[in-house]
């Protein structure tokens, strides 16, 4: 558990520092939107929406693979301003 986010659930990634974009941050998967916590700020920002049927979320890089219930998403973080 960090910050209140169950980094065991398949909604929740955590990226690590170093690995490219998004080290030390939380992303995940609330309201059918994808979301990044920043634990220096405790802020949360909204980076995608109109997600539905998300079963889990992984990053390796700066690649954020959302797997739905019939389909994949690679979302390149490097491309978010």
């Amino acid at each position: 558990m960090m910050d209140g986010f169950d980094l065991n659930s398949a909604l929740v990634c955590e990226g690590i520092v170093g690995d490219g974009c998004g080290g030390g941050r939380i992303f995940y998967i609330k309201d059918e939107a994808l979301l990044v916590y920043d634990p220096t700020t405790k802020e949360s920002r909204v980076l995608l929406r109109d997600l539905y049927n998300v079963l889990s979320i992984s990053k390796k890089s700066c690649i954020i693979k959302i797997i739905f219930k019939e389909r994949e998403l690679d979302f390149d973080l490097a491309q978010v301003s």
